[in-house]
């Protein structure tokens, strides 16, 4: 049975818990680092949707009401399980600045936060533009910045260029996870699917109506046997964004 629906968390309490001591035990024995730690597991087998106090209690073998000493509900829950996945992103504050230069410290952060992405699908359920800021994720954001700071760019443009790559990065992982669950629900692989639909597809897109979208398409399925490769959509587009930046840059430092 599906999770119900979190209410908005309390910013307030949100930032309290975030920035609090995750590892104290109450009276129950269980600390806020272990309820968090469960509810990441749950969420990773079933969702975010079908996520409940109740079900993370299970997984604990603890009452549920014991969860509430610890965590006010399932909103304050969702972000510290966010600040949670991210906390392992990086071995330290400068390990992306170590890479041997800029655009290698680029893709080091873009691969990273894909595996993240991938590993916990369900972060694309959390809504992230007002998520309160913890200090994994307010680590992660100076860490990341790092790698672009001294190369000629406004501080605007170092936050715009990192927020390119990453939601760049977000949205292949996004259309990869659902690629992976329409996969799952329908019981075909890409490749299955692409055989059944091909001879009908090439026949309605054959005619002149459509003939650029029929050529290229033909050819993207052709190519992958599927609508979507994702490893390859994360390496053209990064390289694309990568090479506008460096343009960018080069423009910055050539009026210094």
């Amino acid at each position: 049975m599906a999770g119900r629906k979190a209410a908005a968390p309390d910013p307030a309490r949100s930032l309290a818990l975030l920035w609090g001591a995750h590892t104290k035990p109450g009276r129950s024995g269980l600390t806020v680092r272990a309820i968090v730690d469960a509810a990441i597991e749950v969420a990773d087998a079933v969702g975010l949707e079908a996520l409940s106090m109740r079900t993370v209690a299970e997984r604990l073998k603890v009452g549920t009401m014991s969860l509430y000493t610890h965590v006010p509900g399932k909103g304050e829950l969702t972000d510290l399980m966010f600040d949670r996945v991210y906390g392992d992103l990086y071995a330290d504050a400068d390990e992306p600045a170590r890479q041997p230069g800029w655009r290698a410290a680029l893709e080091f952060i873009a691969h990273r936060n894909w595996e993240v992405l991938t590993a916990h699908p369900w972060i694309h359920e959390v809504p992230t533009m007002r998520t309160a800021l913890g200090p994994n994720i307010t680590r992660k954001y100076e860490t990341e910045l790092r790698p672009l700071d001294g190369l000629g760019l406004t501080d605007v443009e170092m936050d715009s260029a990192l927020s390119l790559v990453l939601t760049h990065v977000q949205g292949i992982a996004r259309a990869g996870a659902e690629q992976l669950r329409t996969q799952r629900d329908s019981g075909l692989t890409d490749e299955e699917w692409w055989r059944q639909i091909s001879p009908t597809l090439t026949t309605v897109m054959s005619g002149t109506h459509f003939p650029t979208a029929g050529r290229v398409g033909t050819a993207v399925g052709e190519h992958f046997q599927s609508a979507l490769d994702p490893t390859h959509h994360l390496t053209f587009g990064l390289t694309t964004i990568l090479n506008g930046l460096s343009q960018l840059i080069e423009q910055r430092s050539a009026v210094q």
